[in-house]
């Protein structure tokens, strides 16, 4: 969140996504108003004091002195006496507000309002898109569940297929026993007894010569042309589970796949 010169802040995009939303709340146009918004640089009227000086602990123990900028927003109620955040689209939206007149800008962001809101102590129940005109109200939980399933989405699509090129040295093995990943292997079980197109999986760890460290790897003996779709699944399940390891997936019909996983016992099969 900070202050700066908000006159040139618009959403078109994200307006014409709400409208849309709000003559037809089709999943489509539902998701594309909520990925508007996870992009959207919004204002929020608050008061911005001058930076102070505040001690803090460093990793160490120590204490050091920071500077921090405080601010007071300028918060909405329901009927219910509800505070909320509100948060305008552009500079005519605001002007809608009389009581916003003379305040301080605050940009904030998506991820500004879920950092606000992820405090337990946090008392305000979540954030309003132009309240006095096509609202859209993100009650407090909404914003949470939106915000884990983001940290979800970034963490998959860091996740990769792997190719080998047949003159590559490459390490297998199988995971350390005392390291073995059981809430991972459960959350992925879980995800690949709901289909009806995969036959098998199996667990290795696979290192690079260029790698640091090894990476876990699972090879998915699948029918049909969905392979996307089962990676996809397989990424979001496995995800909160990582522990700080990469996640690779290949397909069993390629060739190292399965010279890969010869002797090998699957974690899961069809008739799990």
């Amino acid at each position: 969140m900070n202050k700066q010169n908000t006159q040139n802040i618009t959403n078109p995009e994200l307006l014409e996504a709400i409208i849309n939303m709000q003559e037809d709340d089709c999943e489509e146009n539902v998701n594309r108003m909520i990925d508007c918004v996870m992009e959207a640089k919004l204002i929020t009227p608050g008061k911005i004091d001058k930076p102070r000086n505040v001690a803090k602990t460093n990793k160490d123990g120590g204490t050091v002195m920071q500077q921090e900028t405080q601010v007071q927003f300028q918060l909405i109620e329901n009927g219910n006496k509800e505070k909320f955040f509100p948060a305008f689209t552009d500079q005519e939206e605001k002007k809608k507000w009389v009581a916003s007149k003379g305040k301080d800008d605050v940009v904030m962001t998506f991820d500004s309002f879920a950092e606000i809101l992820s405090d337990p102590a946090c008392e305000i129940k979540g954030f309003v898109i132009n309240p006095f005109g096509r609202s859209v109200a993100f009650p407090k939980q909404m914003v949470l569940s939106l915000k884990d399933q983001k940290a979800q989405r970034a963490q998959a699509a860091g996740l990769q297929q792997q190719t080998i090129t047949s003159d590559e040295n490459v390490k297998l093995g199988d995971p350390d026993p005392d390291e073995y990943p059981i809430d991972m292997m459960a959350a992925i079980i879980n995800c690949l007894q709901e289909r009806d197109d995969v036959n098998a999986a199996f667990l290795r760890m696979f290192q690079r010569e260029s790698d640091e460290k090894p990476s876990y790897l699972v090879i998915v003996d699948f029918d049909g042309d969905k392979m996307e779709e089962i990676f996809k699944a397989i990424s979001i399940a496995a995800s909160p589970h990582l522990s700080g390891y990469q996640l690779s997936m290949m397909p069993y019909s390629i060739p190292f796949a399965k010279k890969a996983v010869e002797g090998v016992e699957p974690f899961f099969t069809a008739e799990n």
